[in-house]
């Protein structure tokens, strides 16, 4: 595999800084902020043990991140097996139109075929059309719309 492929693995201790950069990125996407001490304490999580947090998975080129994804197992009311909620997927600008999302996406989807997951889903706003193309051929767009407390 030449270091020009496209390479999909998990996230790294050593990643912190290349992290922090896409998921400041994917943040200001979506025209929003969080503290500091949410970083650190995400990323902990991300390299966590505990079957309640997130797992993190980067996509990189010549050995640069330039692409992140979030993904969690939870139960679900309408399934005897878990689910994969697909919460945070990002590829830096300077990267897009490369296969990053697809390949960081068909990464989760097979990190939900090992835990034996049937369902992945994923949420995105509406204006994130660029996305949406990409979502449009590898997902089934739902009828479902989000709320959340205010």
């Amino acid at each position: 595999m030449s270091q020009t492929e496209l390479t999909v693995r998990f996230l790294r201790a050593t990643d912190y800084d290349s992290w922090c950069a896409l998921w400041r990125g994917y943040l200001t996407f979506y025209e929003t902020s969080v503290p500091e001490a949410v970083f650190e304490t995400t990323f902990a999580r991300l390299l966590g043990d505990d079957p309640q947090d997130y797992s993190g998975l980067v996509a990189e080129r010549d050995g640069t991140p330039i692409g992140l994804a979030h993904y969690l197992f939870h139960r679900h009311c309408w399934k005897i097996e878990n689910v994969c909620y697909l919460q945070d997927l990002y590829a830096d600008p300077s990267a897009r139109g490369m296969g990053v999302g697809r390949a960081l996406i068909e990464a989760v989807y097979a990190q939900a075929d090992a835990a034996g997951a049937p369902s992945v889903y994923w949420t995105t706003q509406e204006f994130n059309h660029t996305a949406r193309q990409l979502y449009d051929r590898i997902g089934q767009l739902t009828p479902f719309i989000k709320y959340q407390r205010g």
